[in-house]
């Protein structure tokens, strides 16, 4: 049940570079986001979804000058565009602004003398590069060269995607500007600075104690950074620069990283000059009487630095609240492979919209996000079959084997026995809420299939089609059983509402009225008019997804070199790598090949697929998780695996693995393992990568 004064929720997106289109793993962020917010609203909470889009910085102004327009008329081509690719993905926002407005000048003006008074603003020369060809100074995501410190290649200037590690421009391995390709040269210029490191025991309490991270990143955060002095912020760009002058330093410009999270600010402040709101309701420490609001931020783990230890700084140093939640999500991969042009899976939100509905999308990301960092992987034959198993064949259905048999007695005047069935699913309803509410879509989704499989069960026993040709004498069963399915559908239905929108529009057209309550799960529906179904979703073919591909792949094709697409902005993940990555030999210099085998050695170890159906913590182990694992059928195993601390055990529920099944057994002293699950780790690892089969793979399947 709602609370008696419901929450007010401050929910933000990390805000899409106006340099740019809307690609699919940016919206693993906004899908993600949104169906939160949907879900705090079905419940009855106040919540508001305020985003902007990120329109400063060295890349708007080339590409500008490039295409002959002004910045101006750039970031308002692009914004037109980018909110076009949000409703078609059914992504709804309270307010969406643009860091390019009066009420961002205004509040990077009010933050800028908080950190004054402070004290907390140098000044000195900076060496910085220098692109000869373009004559600009560049910013850290215009170059790229190999990383300093793990000498992976290709990796931006300001941190590596293979090892973590930040540093300036200047530190790269042969460095090249992303503008021209010209070699950077190093010129000084002033820039402003925020000494951070005074803030260093604010950040370190609100790291360990505020609860607003996840263990593992505040533990990132530890090791990383606030174990050692924290570096002095460059605040500031010298001209030539798309951003807003320094009042009180003429000739600097605030750095886009400044100016951009601010942008969360002013979207609450136009956002409440336009429904006769209080800001400082939402902002300010003790600004009104009511609890305070919450504040959540949905961001990539590339911008988890400057969201959580530049932002919060800047937040305590204006005494505004800080975040409540800083919600972080992994990378998306397609087909296990980071996004490629010439692969043509690097997919823009409209390329994706000419072929599939993208309801499918957002069931298939809420499906594979359990509110961890993990990346996630689109792979496209799994996402036909999830799709066409789950929301095809289980949940509508539903529907379209039973709904016409009530277009002319609508429901049954009293809801039948079901067997306890519709109750079985209301009480689930509590164990779907909290993983909405944890962000553990996947959960939720699970949850919401085995709900959806009892209730195709339950028709497939009754079978209506059967009593549909009995007679008259049948009529009053074929109703009750069709009244049940109904039902049972429109249950699904509110549970899935939050990323299924569209669908739970039209299934309240078919019956019952708009779905906009949770409470509408808990109670069925009787002597309700049914309207006429119509096919609610379709099955995904294997031509849409070549035909999906075949276009990406044409679009990179006509795509020129020039303006990157990305530059160092709040909201898009790294530009994908070049198709040959640049691996380092550290792996394999650390833990050299083993001697030859023969085949006949090799086939001593029983490889196997196998699936997760449990992981538990190990409280007494530092480094163990134990998993529970299906080798098919009923037999089961139990492993004791090294992976604690790098896999939260519920993410891996359900997940596919390879197991070395011919294993000893081994008496530990927490049980008995029987068995290994396979992994991969070693040097410049940031972690143990758990190795996981081609879709389509069985537990059981043995690996040749």
């Amino acid at each position: 049940m709602p609370a008696t004064h419901p929450r007010r929720i401050l929910v933000t997106s990390a805000l899409p570079y106006a340099n740019g289109h809307i690609h699919l793993g940016h919206l693993v962020e906004y899908i993600q986001t949104d169906i939160f917010v949907r879900f705090q609203k079905l419940r009855g909470q106040r919540a508001i979804y305020l985003c902007a889009d990120d329109t400063h910085g060295t890349a708007i102004m080339i590409r500008a000058k490039a295409e002959g327009r002004s910045e101006q008329e750039l970031i308002a081509a692009m914004r037109e565009a980018h909110l076009a690719d949000f409703a078609d993905f059914q992504i709804a926002f309270d307010h969406y602004g643009s860091t390019d407005s009066p009420a961002n000048r205004r509040l990077c003006g009010e933050i800028w003398q908080s950190l004054r008074r402070r004290g907390l603003v140098t000044s000195r020369d900076v060496t910085q590069l220098f692109d000869p060809v373009a004559g600009v100074f560049l910013a850290d995501r215009f170059v790229r060269g190999r990383c300093p410190r793990c000498d992976a290649a290709d990796q931006y200037g300001d941190s590596c995607e293979q090892c973590g590690a930040t540093y300036s421009p200047a530190d790269l391995v042969d460095p090249r500007s992303t503008l021209s390709g010209a070699k950077p040269e190093e010129r000084s210029a002033e820039h402003l600075f925020v000494t951070l490191e005074a803030m260093h025991g604010f950040l370190d309490e609100w790291t360990r104690a505020s609860g607003a991270l996840d263990p593992r990143v505040a533990n990132y955060l530890i090791g990383h950074f606030l174990g050692e002095p924290l570096r002095d912020w460059d605040i500031s760009r010298p001209a030539p620069y798309f951003g807003f002058e320094i009042p009180d330093a003429p000739g600097h410009y605030w750095y886009v990283w400044f100016d951009a999270p601010i942008g969360y600010l002013a979207a609450t402040s136009e956002w409440c000059a336009a429904h006769g709101e209080s800001f400082d309701a939402w902002w300010r420490r003790g600004g009104t009487n009511e609890p305070p609001a919450e504040i959540h931020h949905f961001i990539g783990k590339d911008i988890t630095y400057f969201h959580t230890l530049f932002w919060p700084a800047m937040l305590e140093a204006a005494e505004l609240s800080l975040p409540t939640r800083v919600r972080i999500h992994g990378f998306l991969t397609v087909n296990g492979q980071k996004m490629s042009k010439s692969r043509g899976t690097f997919l823009l939100a409209r390329t994706y919209l000419d072929h599939l509905d993208p309801g499918m999308l957002r069931y298939y990301y809420a499906a594979k996000l359990s509110g961890g960092i993990d990346d996630i992987d689109l792979n496209l034959p799994e996402f036909a079959a999830k799709v066409n198993a789950d929301l095809v064949g289980k949940v509508v259905n539903l529907a379209s084997r039973t709904a016409r048999w009530l277009e002319k007695t609508g429901l049954s005047a009293r809801y039948p026995d079901d067997g306890g069935l519709f109750a079985h699913a209301a009480a689930d309803g509590t164990e779907i809420a909290a993983a909405y509410e944890a962000c553990d879509f996947a959960r939720a989704m699970r949850a919401i299939m085995l709900a959806a499989d009892r209730a195709n069960l339950y028709v497939d026993t009754e079978q209506p089609w059967k009593l549909a040709k009995a007679g008259p004498e049948a009529a009053a069963k074929l109703q009750d059983v069709a009244t049940v399915a109904i039902n049972l559908f429109r249950q699904l239905a509110v549970y899935l509402a939050p990323v299924l929108p569209k669908f739970a529009t039209q299934v309240g057209e078919l019956v019952g009225g708009p779905i906009g309550s949770w409470e509408q799960s808990q109670q069925p529906l009787t002597a309700a008019p049914v309207g006429t179904f119509i096919p609610l979703m379709r099955r995904v073919e294997a031509a849409q997804l070549e035909a999906l591909l075949s276009q990406s792949s044409e679009q990179s094709r006509e795509t020129s070199p020039g303006v990157p697409a990305v530059e160092s902005q709040p909201s898009a993940q790294p530009s994908p790598a070049t198709d040959r990555p640049g691996d380092s030999g550290d792996a394999l210099a650390a833990e050299p090949l083993a001697p030859t085998c023969t085949i006949d050695d090799f086939a001593k170890v029983d490889l196997r697929v196998a699936r997760i159906i449990m992981a538990e913590e190990v409280p007494e182990a530092k480094k163990l998780l134990k998993l529970t694992i299906s080798l098919g059928g009923d037999v089961t195993r139990t492993v004791f695996a090294g992976i604690k601390g790098f896999h939260a055990p519920e993410a891996l529920v359900g997940r596919l693995v390879v197991v070395v099944a011919n294993l000893a057994p081994r008496q530990m002293k927490f049980g008995l393992s029987e068995g290994m699950v396979v992994a991969a780790s070693g040097a410049g690892a940031q972690g143990v990568y758990l190795l996981s089969p081609d879709s389509g793979a069985l537990p059981g399947m043995r690996l040749h």
